[in-house]
């Protein structure tokens, strides 16, 4: 090999050891990757650059606007309110919640179908009597599952599909492909989700970390005489304190809420600070603060308009993930306040600026009603409670999901190819107005679509280098020439890659190598890329494997070792299942 293949090599592991042992976003790790390959001439520039006029990137994106055409008219969920009912049994709920997300998931974007459900699933658990932690890993799964039905169902599936028919010059898979492999793995894996989840999933009907806001809060007010009155919440010194932080002044009928440290004080304002509430008598040490009235309400406990309570996981895209909360600024950086801070549905106690957040942490934020809108398609929060949104138009539900029909119809019947399918559906989601047009800016998910178009430089100089080749060589060495084991070692290969890093980034590295394999082998390349395709998809074991596990870990109130309890096993049961199907219809020999 040429210094090429060992520069390609070299910069495919420091890729992979970045996105998994640093906290570098997929997409930033991916782009300096193809920075790296153009500059140093291991790829052209339209070849590093290919990935971007990749026709399955661009169905992808109009897949994000049709997806988002069904959720804004409230399609999803006039749908699923239909089926979900009133079950006697958690096996019951699981069943009734699973089915129409399993069929959804199919056709649609996973995460606007569970971001939608969570708050639904919640409110019904409670009805029920059922602990949320019995229905949320299920929501996840049962999306997971649905991805593999057909082509559509999960960006992984129309990229390598899309990549195919690139490197190897052939058309592609039809729209329901695919299904004949995770149609049954969906079958099965539902079954063993309604056999042994009602069991094995924890019941934590009782854990409410931000349940009563008296264990996390205090307040006192300023004395009308008193020395603070004029003086602003720096020169008080009530912005330097070490356990506990002001959140919010109220003064008469209005609300102050994320105080910036130049706010005067008035006599009488009530001031409501978060944090250890045991350092109470620490701020009745300073003179001009006074003790309010045992009597009145907490503060948080009343509503008001100029205020928003807002449950939040932390993604772990947040640039606040590693560092205290004093250290990142969040007040400044977002306009709003941590109340209390929730880890594996428990709340964090101690000196609330120290506390170090981690990706999942459950934060219990206090802001203006306007930062609902501007972080709900902010990659640094998956916001997962029940919160004043766009009015959805459900005089256009049934509209939009006669568009996504035509769109699966034209697709499927090959009367226009799925790029030109789906981009005139998100035309016609938006012609109709069932989305506007800032709703379908904001449903792009470009970090998404980066790391995608980005990827595709790492694989193609895998292959132009011989990496590949030499990759397949070791595959084919290590197999013993079984065919069959060879077809094992890329699932399992693929599957473990997805764990760890982006599950699209994971299937297009490898599928130039196993489409290496199967040429070298002399064998059909179809059931290597379905293994990729499947193995892609079937992330359960870590609640950051997986978009939908990570939005789901909070509201659950998971902790890391839920999902790798019922998600290892999943893994192993998709899997035996996915490869028994493809060795049944291609038996390879």
């Amino acid at each position: 090999m040429e210094w090429q293949a060992y520069f390609a090599i070299l910069l495919t592991f420091a890729t992979l050891l970045t996105l998994v042992f640093t906290r570098v976003s997929p997409h930033l790790a991916m782009m300096g990757a193809l920075a790296l390959l153009s500059a140093s001439g291991v790829l052209t520039a339209s070849e590093a650059l290919a990935g971007f006029s990749n026709s399955g990137l661009a169905t992808v994106a109009a897949m994000f606007i049709v997806a988002t055409g069904i959720y804004s008219t409230g399609g999803i969920d006039m749908l699923v309110n239909r089926w979900l009912g009133q079950p006697k049994t958690i096996r019951g709920a699981q069943l009734r919640l699973c089915l129409p997300v399993v069929l959804l998931s199919g056709f649609l974007n996973n995460t606007p179908v569970v971001a939608t459900l969570i708050p639904a699933v919640s409110a019904w658990a409670r009805k029920l009597g059922f602990a949320s932690s019995k229905l949320m890993i299920p929501l996840s799964y049962a999306a997971i599952m649905g991805g593999t039905l057909t082509l559509i169902g999960t960006s992984t599936n129309l990229v390598v599909n899309s990549l195919y028919q690139e490197i190897t010059g052939r058309p592609g898979f039809s729209l329901f492909a695919i299904g004949m492999i995770g149609l049954p793995a969906s079958l099965v894996g539902l079954g063993f989700v309604l056999w042994l989840f009602p069991r094995w999933l924890p019941d934590r009907r009782g854990d409410q970390p931000f349940g009563d806001v008296r264990e996390f809060t205090l307040e006192v007010a300023v004395a009308h005489d008193g020395p603070l009155v004029g003086k602003t919440v720096e020169e008080a010194g009530l912005r330097q304190l070490v356990k506990i932080y002001l959140v919010e002044i109220i003064r008469e009928d209005a609300v102050i809420t994320a105080v910036p440290s130049e706010e005067h004080l008035h006599g009488g304002d009530r001031l409501v600070f978060a944090g250890n509430t045991e350092a109470i008598s620490d701020l009745l040490r300073i003179r001009g603060i006074v003790p309010v009235s045992g009597e009145e309400r907490p503060a948080l406990s009343q509503e008001r308009e100029e205020r928003r309570l807002i449950e939040a996981a932390l993604s772990p895209h947040s640039d606040c993930v590693g560092k205290t909360i004093r250290d990142s600024r969040f007040r400044d950086r977002y306009g709003a306040v941590i109340l209390a801070v929730a880890r594996g549905g428990e709340r964090v106690s101690g000196n609330q600026g120290t506390i170090r957040l981690r990706a999942g942490d459950t934060l219990l934020l206090e802001a203006r009603p306007a930062f609902v809108t501007r972080q709900r398609y902010n990659k640094d929060f998956l916001i997962i409670n029940d919160l004043e949104q766009e009015q959805p138009r459900h005089d256009r539900a049934y509209l939009a999901w006669g568009i996504l029909l035509a769109v699966v119809v034209a697709a499927t019947t090959e009367m226009l190819s799925m790029l030109n399918a789906a981009l005139l559906g998100a035309g016609a989601m938006l012609a109709t107005g069932c989305c506007s047009l800032n709703q379908a800016h904001k449903s792009l998910d470009f970090n998404v679509l980066i790391t995608i178009g980005a990827s595709f430089a790492l694989g193609a100089a895998l292959a132009k280098t011989g990496v590949a080749g030499e990759i397949a060589n070791g595959v084919l060495l290590a197999s013993m020439g079984k065919a069959w084991l060879a077809l094992v070692l890329a699932y399992a290969t693929v599957s473990l890659l997805t764990e760890l890093i982006n599950n699209n980034a994971a299937a297009i590295l490898m599928l130039p190598i196993v489409l290496e394999i199967s040429r070298k082998a002399g064998l059909p390349a179809e059931p290597f890329v379905f293994a990729v395709m499947m193995a892609a998809s079937a992330s359960f074991a870590t609640p950051i494997g997986y978009q939908t596990n990570l939005m789901v870990f909070a509201p659950g109130g998971y902790r890391a070792r839920d999902f790798l309890r019922v998600g290892a096993p999943m893994n192993i049961v998709i899997g035996v299942v996915s490869l028994s199907v493809i060795l049944l219809i291609w038996p390879l020999a």
